[in-house]
């Protein structure tokens, strides 16, 4: 296509922003970053049933969290608007009126209870399509008649008979469909809303859309707007339907199968770079021998290509994400997760809600436990150590760890403790090390009881940085009371 790139994200308000739908967004964002072109967002509210309050708000909320702004949209403007399908109605009843003019649509009066005994009737009957066409051919006389009775009605769109209805999809080739199995589909409600459908071919073309990126669940209405972009006479866009997300038992990704909305997934700790990367190797992959898995935001934008798409179906398996958030977690800084690990915190009753995000205590646990979580929720999942002596000990570890002989072992070294005037890291591993040697007893026959003792787990980061962030104080109360324990 001759001229600058255009491709738009149209969410509907009627639920929150699934992984299916960001990663839709995500395909049009980096081709339109990739091909310098222009990334517009567009609300389709037309369909008023399923509108859910708040639900505009979360899509515009995580948008902006994985970090997909958009160059036009309802809160930028452009020279495109409105970018919003209910301030956009009267552009639509033109069209039609159009259509209706030409002969290409009708106003069909069929009442609701009507169209479902014909529809039940035809699947009886096992037709393809489920409307008779019953008001395709009223005269002007029945229809004026109707119309004076203020009878409602919608105005349905003349469906070519005998057309083989031929596109190409940019990802899986040239798709036809033949015009006979598709119905005289509704262009306008009989509330005067466009349906999905009309309002989707207006837009795209008022909005001088080049490609259109969307789930491969539309394949099937194409055909139908092939149909009306040839009636209105407009230019078709470029087509690419995207390969369909599964779960890991190979069953359609769903709400009701555990797809979560991508604010669920900022609340479980998933770091918004991370997920950026996931949902761009779901059906994409670089190319040309390129096996990367972890590749930052422009990488993948200078990397994208159609081209690269599979049509095969994508797995969404979140051990793979939290695997891959690992590894952004470990790059992080622990700055950087301040904020969501303060607040974490706070919602547990952990700390107070006046301790700030960047308080040097906080910033030092989530320094020792990042590297081995795999989300930040992990962090405050596993730091409970941190911030209250332990109330009880792992049963396992216990019943090795905790025996006669580790008491005096203990107190040995809560004596060393007492008098160590430094109390960091390398010091404190000094310390062991020379008391192990002396004493004759093994290494790790020191800091597994110590660790328990301290900790109550027996995993954790490095004892000696623990203890140092601990301080001497929590560390020689906490063995004390563990040898109250032991005894």
């Amino acid at each position: 296509m001759a001229g600058k790139i255009r491709v738009r994200f149209a969410p509907s308000p009627t639920g929150y922003l699934h992984v299916g739908g960001a990663r839709t967004a995500l395909f049009n964002f980096i081709f339109a970053k990739n091909q310098g072109g222009t990334f517009i967002l567009r609300i389709e509210d037309t369909d008023r049933t399923r509108y859910v309050e708040g639900a505009l708000a979360e899509i515009y909320e995580s948008l902006k969290w994985l970090g997909l702004t958009w160059d036009e949209g309802p809160d930028k403007g452009g020279a495109y608007g409105p970018y919003v399908q209910s301030e956009r109605t009267q552009r639509y009843a033109a069209h039609v009126g159009g259509l209706l003019e030409k002969g290409l649509a009708y106003r069909c009066f069929c009442t609701p209870q009507r169209l479902d005994e014909v529809r039940k009737a035809r699947e009886k009957e096992k037709l393809t399509t489920s409307y008779d066409k019953h008001c395709r051919d009223l005269s002007k006389e029945e229809e004026k008649k109707l119309l004076d009775g203020g009878v409602p009605f919608v105005v349905r769109f003349k469906v070519p008979p005998a057309r083989t209805v031929v596109f190409n999809d940019i990802i899986r080739g040239p798709i036809e469909y033949k015009s006979d199995i598709l119905d005289d589909l509704v262009l306008l409600k009989s509330d005067g809303f466009p349906t999905y459908h009309l309002a989707n071919v207006v837009d795209d073309h008022e909005m001088a859309i080049t490609h259109v990126f969307r789930g491969d669940e539309w394949i099937a209405s194409t055909p139908r707007h092939v149909l009306l972009y040839e009636a209105f006479g407009w230019q078709l866009p470029l087509f690419a339907h995207m390969p369909v997300i599964l779960d890991p038992s190979g069953g359609k990704l769903s709400k009701r199968k555990g797809a979560a909305s991508v604010m669920d997934y900022k609340i479980r700790g998933i770091l918004p770079d991370a997920l950026f990367n996931y949902l761009a190797l779901l059906g994409w992959s670089p190319g040309g021998g390129d096996e990367r898995e972890k590749m930052g935001r422009e990488e993948i934008a200078s990397a994208f290509s159609i081209g690269n798409i599979s049509p095969k179906a994508a797995v969404f398996d979140e051990k793979k994400l939290d695997w891959m958030n690992g590894r952004y977690m470990a790059e992080s800084t622990v700055e950087s997760l301040a904020a969501t690990a303060a607040k974490l915190w706070r919602e547990k009753g952990v700390i107070a809600a006046d301790k700030p995000d960047n308080d040097p205590y906080l910033l030092s646990v989530i320094r020792l436990l990042k590297d081995r979580s795999r989300r930040i929720t992990e962090i405050v999942d596993n730091s409970s150590y941190f911030f209250h002596d332990p109330d009880s000990y792992e049963e396992k570890a216990a019943k090795k760890y905790f025996i006669v002989q580790t008491v005096a072992a203990l107190q040995s070294l809560i004596a060393k403790l007492s008098g160590l005037d430094v109390f960091t890291q390398a010091a404190l591993e000094g310390l062991y090390h020379d008391y192990a040697q002396t004493s004759g007893i093994g290494l790790g026959d020191l800091v597994h009881p110590s660790r328990l003792a301290i900790s109550g787990v027996s995993f954790g980061p490095g004892l000696f940085e623990l203890m140092e962030v601990l301080g001497k104080e929590t560390v020689i109360r906490r063995m004390t009371m563990a040898i109250e324990k032991i005894k």
